[in-house]
């Protein structure tokens, strides 16, 4: 192969892995904002806590995120990348950020009818939360009240998901759902219905259904009624 045909091989290469919508940025201590997403998604998708990256990025409720806009997703002090490095040299040091104090968990219930197809923790991916088999179109309920904080499918590996926010400590998650009978921003009462039950890995109709700790994936069998 000649040199100029190594050298337009080699662009071609570097201009495929910079295009499409799927590809992430490769620095894992910050993400750059995209259309459609918010504090929320951003945090779920890193396994963060969305009052912590406020915290670390100085946002207050969180709410007013841009395209565009980087977040930071390491504390400030610590290793952080050069654009977030360079953009705060100037800067005079700031105080440390206070800690959220950890809140009560609230009083669960199972989210829809069916047998458990896959435990928690046991495939990559679909580990984080567990998977309940059912039928297609069957009522999905929050399992407890809060409020919607996502309702989309712009996270890759959940289908159509609903997050809702229970308090500043919990989180659950609706996975793979046909429906959303919720928008975000709406207030929902324990055991209403968000959504009906959609197709989930192998095009079988299953919910994937998390709770989360401060962003952290926790075993939902440990908050749920025997049954």
């Amino acid at each position: 192969m000649t040199s100029r045909a190594l050298i337009i091989l080699f662009v071609s290469l570097a201009l495929t892995s910079c295009g499409g919508g799927s590809t992430w940025q490769d620095d894992p201590q910050t993400h750059i904002v995209r259309k459609g997403e918010t504090l929320f998604s951003i945090a779920w998708r890193y396994g963060k806590d969305a009052q912590t990256l406020a915290r670390w990025n100085r946002l207050g409720d969180g709410s007013l995120i841009y395209p565009g806009q980087v977040i930071r997703l390491t504390p400030p002090g610590g290793s952080s990348s050069r654009t977030t490095a360079s953009r705060q040299s100037s800067q005079p040091p700031k105080k440390p950020l206070p800690q959220i104090p950890a809140q009560p968990s609230p009083r669960w219930a199972w989210p829809t009818s069916g047998r458990i197809n896959v435990e928690f923790g046991a495939k990559p991916g679909s580990g984080t939360g567990i998977l309940i088999n059912g039928k297609i179109g069957q009522p999905i309920n929050a399992a407890a009240s809060g409020r919607v904080v996502y309702a989309g499918s712009g996270l890759i590996g959940y289908g159509q998901l609903i997050i809702l926010k229970h308090n500043d400590t919990y989180l659950s998650a609706y996975g793979y759902t046909a429906s959303l009978l919720v928008k975000e921003g709406q207030d929902v009462k324990k055991g209403q219905r968000i959504a009906t039950m959609g197709e989930g890995p192998e095009r079988k109709p299953r919910l994937h259904f998390e709770i989360r700790r401060n962003g952290k994936p926790v075993n939902p069998r440990q908050y749920l009624s025997t049954r």
